[in-house]
């Protein structure tokens, strides 16, 4: 088999067993990898609890890693989410996902739980499980620091101990599995940490063809302002979004507090995941990590800190306790607007640390926004879909944001629709954000692109560039098939369609696809002065059954079996 490895490694931590799993070639060709192949082996677990023990978390990469592609260096990590209670998923760069291919598997389904804290150490087909408990309460840097020899790990820190909702899994101590509390599952299950070494290699169906189709993607990345530019994600990360975007900075009149003042102060080098030459990861001279766009924009304007080093010491804190940044201030933010308090920047540290360790207010903010806040009477203050914190992104300065946020599968989310699209002179197109007209078609075909981008595993920011006609035949490249891009956004299709089975399955419907009250009922004024008007609900409304019928789905959101017959 070209691509793939051929095998799936299935451990369960209750028996101390493990054993492998030989799909068919036909499931590769129904869901490639990465996203698609995880989600196929969880659905049948779905309906039940988180912390069942027989819940499933699953880590898989995809047919193009551990190959010349470009951006090839991703994975996913998958299981049920405690925060929303949806399908909850992460895409993660850092070498896990190559270390897995590498060391002969597509994938890994750990199972049960340990009677004490506990390693899986894997070194291709060795599989180790360690006693950990030395390990706990130690944070993923420390534990990055006495464990790591070589290969890959992935490792929760004290938040996902403590019961934190929004605990995240962090890669080789610096990449972030953050949203829907992957951590949390993965503690449940007495994990401290996986660590993943190979030594094999993949074949590749025609070296030759891949290596024409990764310099016409090169290439195209080398035009491209938004990826290579002066101050493109090459240059200054992710950080570029305050300047790529029409989406609000800061709103500070501090000349420090956008991604230029970062970068002179901090003065970062390029870092990034295995196979990308685009390296959006940015370390600072003293080795600090540099906040992504979303930490940097949020630690400054919602909770209202204009504290350069606030937001780095934020981060860092989040980081090492493993808490995803964006539902940890947006629960700061929730914490201030109920309780009236204003937070200054030794507030906004103390109650991550408190946050992190389950003690103080920390014992009921740990659970989110939305759940302090029905707690407190005061639903009106959590900014959640399903339950997740929003990003950055104003619903009321971007009709497409609005949209995705709500049929995101793992509850309020920019990216698994991404609708920062680019034209074909590389500069982001200038739709009209505060309209509806074509939304929804634009949204579905966006969750589509994704699906089968965090399925190849390949990385989104390169399709500010490159499109599925270059990987597609990337893909035929390496494995040998025949699939067109169109092949593969109907693949992005059946695996995003089965997610809102899966969610249907438990209990989701219309009522869950909804913005929060306040942004049908109020304005705001942005950073630069302008007022944003509230969102006409009939509008947004009409425009969400178009997408329901779209994406084959009934006038209450749940899959048609019509539909059903027809993806598979």
């Amino acid at each position: 088999m070209f691509g793939w490895a051929g095998k799936i490694l299935q451990i369960n931590l209750t028996t101390g067993e493990h054993s492998l799993i030989y799909p068919e070639e036909h499931l590769y060709k129904l869901y490639i990898g990465g996203k698609g192949l995880a989600g196929y082996y969880l659905k049948d677990h779905i309906t039940k609890a988180w912390d069942s023990e027989t819940m499933p978390i699953l880590f898989f990469n995809g047919p193009l890693v551990n190959t010349q592609s470009p951006t090839s260096g991703k994975m996913t990590i998958m299981t049920r989410s405690p925060l929303t209670d949806t399908v909850g998923y992460g895409s993660v760069g850092g070498e896990l996902g190559t270390q897995i291919k590498k060391a002969g598997y597509d994938g890994i389904i750990i199972t049960g739980k340990s009677e004490r804290l506990s390693g899986i150490e894997i070194i291709n087909e060795s599989i180790k499980f360690t006693d950990a408990q030395s390990l706990k309460g130690l944070t993923n840097k420390e534990v990055y620091a006495r464990i790591y020899k070589e290969g890959s790990i992935a490792s929760v820190g004290p938040a996902a101990e403590n019961g934190v909702y929004f605990a995240s899994i962090t890669v080789d101590n610096n990449y972030m599995a953050g949203r829907n509390g992957l951590g949390l599952v993965m503690a449940n299950k007495n994990l401290k940490y996986l660590s993943v070494y190979g030594t094999g290699t993949t074949s590749v169906f025609d070296p030759e063809g891949l290596k024409n189709a990764k310099k016409k993607i090169f290439s195209l990345a080398a035009a491209n302002p938004v990826l290579q530019g002066k101050f493109g994600l090459a240059k200054i990360g992710t950080g570029a979004f305050f300047d790529l975007n029409d989406f609000e900075k800061t709103g500070s009149n501090s000349d420090t507090m956008d991604v230029i003042g970062y970068m002179k102060k901090h003065q970062p080098k390029r870092a990034g995941c295995r196979g990308c030459h685009i390296l959006c990861k940015k370390v600072g001279k003293k080795k600090e990590f540099i906040p992504e766009w979303e930490t940097m924009s949020y630690f400054g304007t919602l909770v209202e800190n204009m504290n350069i080093e606030t937001v780095f010491e934020a981060n860092r804190i989040c980081n090492e306790l493993g808490m995803d940044t964006i539902s940890a201030c947006a629960t700061l933010a929730c914490y201030k607007d109920i309780s009236g308090k204003k937070i200054v920047p030794v507030d906004i540290l103390q109650l991550l640390k408190d946050i992190g360790n389950g003690v103080n207010d920390g014992h009921i903010l740990k659970l989110g926004s939305y759940r302090y806040a029905e707690k407190m009477g005061r639903i009106d203050s959590s900014l959640t879909v399903k339950k997740q914190e929003l990003p950055s992104y104003d619903p009321r300065e971007s009709y497409d944001m609005a949209l995705a946020y709500i049929t995101s599968t793992r509850g309020g989310c920019h990216s698994k629709a991404f609708p920062l699209a680019t034209d074909n002179s590389g500069s982001l197109k200038n739709t009209d954000k505060l309209s509806f007209n074509g939304k929804a078609q634009s949204i579905k075909l966006s969750e589509d692109l994704n699906a089968i981008v965090d399925s190849l595993t390949a990385c989104k920011f390169i399709f500010f560039a490159a499109t599925l006609d270059e990987y597609a035949q990337a893909l035929n490249n390496v494995t040998g098939m025949h699939f067109t891009s169109q092949d593969l956004l109907r693949i992005g299709e059946r695996i995003y369609f089965d997610e809102r089975l899966m969610n249907a399955k438990n209990g989701f419907t219309s009522i869950d696809d909804d913005l929060p009250e306040r942004y049908f009922k109020e304005s705001v004024m942005n950073g630069k002065g302008v007022v944003l008007v509230p969102i006409n609900r009939k509008a947004f409304l009409k425009t969400r059954s178009e997408y329901y019928h779209i994406r084959g789905l009934d006038e209450n959101g749940i899959p048609l079996p019509e539909t059903q017959h027809q993806m598979f």
